[in-house]
């Protein structure tokens, strides 16, 4: 009994396991587009960021770093534009806070990045149910031709549409898995430049606290302790 009410299951399961990939591969297409928009548009030179803060630091002009960081898009202007105010806190204050801005903001640019790996891990098997859905109906429609050779090519032709969902499969898998590893490097990139216009800013604050803000060049200083002596 059980086993018939399964077996009729199977006669629809596999046509709606075809409905369910092409309204993930839908869902999958609308949030590639989505994410790379956000990467498009907080896109920045952080080499050119960095330098320019430097400057900016080594004049002791923090409100034009502040800023040039306010007209800069990009999560990592946010968070060191938000380091910034805690700089006259001291140096282990901006540290904290440019750990703690990055955590606080990671959903905003992972999102959507655990959907699209979940899928492109798991869109093949969901394909291989619709096939093994579709050829358990062709055996029983096989067992029912007994023989008849039109019964047959009917089966035979079953068989084949019952494949057709694992290749759905794999095609809604590929594009979520190409676009799942671009997004989650960008994702490493934005960090990576957080941590390294970061460490600039905290190498100036240290050299500063330290006493090394002189005007002379490190060279020229040690010339003029040398004619001293």
């Amino acid at each position: 009994m059980l086993v018939q009410k399964l077996l009729s299951i199977a006669q629809v399961g596999g046509q709606a396991v075809l409905y369910v990939l092409l309204a993930l591969s839908v869902l999958s297409i609308g949030l590639v587009i989505e994410r790379w928009w956000y990467f498009r548009k907080r896109r920045i030179d952080a080499a050119a960021l960095g330098r320019k803060l430097v400057e900016h630091l080594r004049k002791d002009d923090i409100a034009g770093a502040q800023e040039l960081l306010k007209r800069t898009p990009g999560v990592e202007a946010e968070v060191l534009r938000e380091a910034l105010d805690w700089y006259p806190d001291g140096y282990e204050a901006v540290e904290q806070v440019i750990a703690g801005g990055v955590k606080e903001r990671r959903k905003g640019y992972e999102a959507g990045l655990l959907f699209l790996g979940t899928l492109g891990n798991n869109a093949p098997f969901i394909g291989l149910f619709g096939t093994v859905l579709g050829i358990v109906t062709a055996f029983r429609e096989l067992a029912g031709a007994a023989g008849n050779s039109a019964g047959m090519n009917n089966v035979m032709g079953g068989i084949a549409e019952a494949l057709v969902a694992t290749a759905v499969g794999i095609l809604v898998a590929l594009p979520a898995v190409i676009a799942y590893n671009i997004f989650q490097k960008k994702t490493q990139d934005l960090e990576e430049n957080v941590q390294s216009i970061g460490g600039l800013i905290l190498a100036q604050m240290k050299s500063h606290r330290d006493g090394f803000h002189t005007k002379f060049p490190p060279a020229r200083a040690a010339q003029n302790k040398r004619v001293e002596a």
